[in-house]
């Protein structure tokens, strides 16, 4: 398939990100209101409690088996290779630009967690449904394609809220010890309880218990016959599971461009830290990836499936995780900056994500 075609493939699903982003921005502004802060929270909570969870289990129960998991060993392995990789480079551009203090959390943030979950949703299902797809049957596409993205959320959660807050919590605390020689008692007694805070509220965020009932229903064929398939006993409650999930793209979608508001406000950041996390983001990460995907197919640790192969490779061309903004804001350190980080590697995920998925997929096809 040629270049132009390729391309022609690849960029109709961020268009939809950019349209339906957009609308979000426009839903959120102040005269608008309908996506205001507080109405953000709410739908935020619904969509993390309920539609995430109906989308994850389901895909994952539908699609993942015994087998199935045995091939896809690799996938943890390439996630966790995308946040230590985002990681060092994060360290080197601290090095490098010497932002303040307050943004180094923030920036290792941004430079390791990528949008693991949504965002690749979005891609692969529109990419599946676009004629000329490289990736087959539309339906066969989507239905593992949405597996795959599935399982990439659900690791990547875990790695977000173990690894990646971790790093931002000693940067926070790093912070902290050193302001005490000119703070008071009282004022370190309120910062410390903020950490505690944030590290009470932050601990259940991985969700993990549907995505664990996911892999249980779709290993175990007992569970797996009894609740999958037009045939099976319980299949309504898949089903209802499958409906509550297609809310998930669209609400998080519109989020997503909600949240980039603040962004706009006039709030800012260092110029040469934006530029240093994108050049991370949409530079070195995706090429450190093609090598340690391709090496890994050469050692024969990746299954020859070409779909499987894309999403590996996309794991390290996506703009940061939008949960970063979360962790900033109940830490207090950098969640003015965070908003404008989000609006430029988003912003610039419109050609950046287009431009590797157009070449992901000449490379595995």
């Amino acid at each position: 398939m040629g270049f132009i075609k390729l391309f022609s493939v690849a960029s109709f699903p961020v268009i939809k990100v950019l349209l339906i982003t957009a609308l979000g921005l426009f839903l959120a502004l102040d005269n608008i209101s309908i996506l205001g802060e507080d109405a953000r929270k709410k739908v935020n909570q619904l969509v993390f409690y309920v539609f995430n969870p109906s989308l994850v289990g389901s895909n994952l129960a539908k699609t993942i088996t015994f087998e199935s998991v045995v091939k896809l060993w690799f996938m943890p392995v390439n996630i966790l290779g995308t946040f230590i990789l985002g990681s060092a480079l994060g360290w080197i551009l601290i090095k490098m630009t010497r932002p303040p203090k307050r943004m180094e959390g923030l920036i290792l943030g941004c430079c390791s967690a990528g949008n693991l979950g949504n965002l690749p949703m979005i891609i692969i299902a529109a990419i599946c449904k676009q004629e000329g797809s490289p990736f087959g049957e539309p339906d066969l596409c989507n239905q593992y394609g949405m597996a795959y993205a599935a399982l990439s959320m659900a690791i990547g959660a875990v790695f977000l809220w173990s690894y990646v807050y971790n790093l931002m919590r000693i940067s926070s605390s790093r912070i902290q010890n050193e302001d005490r020689t000119s703070n008071d008692s009282s004022m370190l007694k309120a910062s410390k309880g903020t950490v505690d805070n944030a590290y009470t509220i932050l601990l259940p965020e991985t969700n993990s218990e549907e995505k664990i009932a996911g892999f249980i229903i779709g290993v175990v064929p007992q569970i797996r016959n009894f609740m999958i398939g037009n045939n099976a006993p319980l299949h309504v409650v898949e089903d209802s599971a499958s409906m509550l999930g297609e809310a998930a793209i669209p609400t998080v979608t519109l989020i997503m461009g909600a949240n980039l508001l603040k962004g706009l406000k006039g709030t800012t950041a260092p110029v040469w830290t934006i530029v240093g996390i994108v050049v991370v983001r949409y530079i070195f990460l995706p090429l450190l990836g093609i090598a340690v995907v391709k090496g890994a197919m050469h050692l024969s640790l990746v299954h020859s499936d070409a779909l499987y192969q894309f999403v590996l490779l996309l794991q390290y061309a996506l703009p940061p995780a939008m949960n970063i903004g979360t962790i900033a804001q109940l830490f207090g350190s950098g969640e003015s900056e965070c908003s404008v980080i989000m609006l430029w590697t988003y912003a610039l995920a419109s050609i950046a994500v287009t431009l590797w998925s157009t070449f992901f997929m000449w490379l595995v096809s």
